[in-house]
């Protein structure tokens, strides 16, 4: 049962790191293990999201492919954004 509400807690913080983040106008950094390691998601402000790689040689990311609206809303419910 503490795992449960742990589990709850935790999800709940991230939506909330989440949602003051895009209201501040700041992307929303999403890790997901179908991604390879050195790349994640951007979720901007706009609702956009974009797969991205950490460029190790700039404090940048390089844009890899960004998600048409359908699939950025599929992402962020099977995530449990939304």
């Amino acid at each position: 049962m503490t795992a449960i509400i742990n589990s709850r807690s935790a999800t709940n913080k991230i939506k909330s790191l989440r949602r003051k983040k895009l209201a501040q106008g700041i992307p929303f950094m999403i890790n997901s293990e179908e991604l390879p390691s050195y790349q994640c998601y951007l979720e901007y402000p706009d609702g956009s999201i974009k797969i991205v790689e950490a460029n190790s040689q700039e404090t940048d990311f390089k844009i890899i492919k960004e998600l048409d609206f359908l699939n950025a809303e599929v992402l962020r419910r099977n995530l449990k954004l939304i």
